[in-house]
């Protein structure tokens, strides 16, 4: 299996929990550099971050025209 971590030059969100008794994990990278790793509880609170970044990130706006 490759790397899915996420990188600026791979932009993107990685979730992982590879059982029910491990914690979760994740962590995303934008294309302007901001990357961002959580565990357990935090993981929903990286997801909110990362839609939020998402939207107010000049860089994917740029990359987007």
């Amino acid at each position: 299996m490759s790397d899915l971590t996420p990188t600026p030059a791979n932009p993107g969100l990685h979730l992982s929990k590879p059982s029910a008794y491990a914690p979760a994990s994740g962590s995303y990278a934008c294309r302007c550099g901001e990357t961002t790793q959580a565990t357990d509880g935090d993981v929903h609170g990286l997801i909110q971050t990362w839609t939020d970044h998402r939207a107010a990130c000049t860089s994917r706006k740029e990359a987007q025209q």
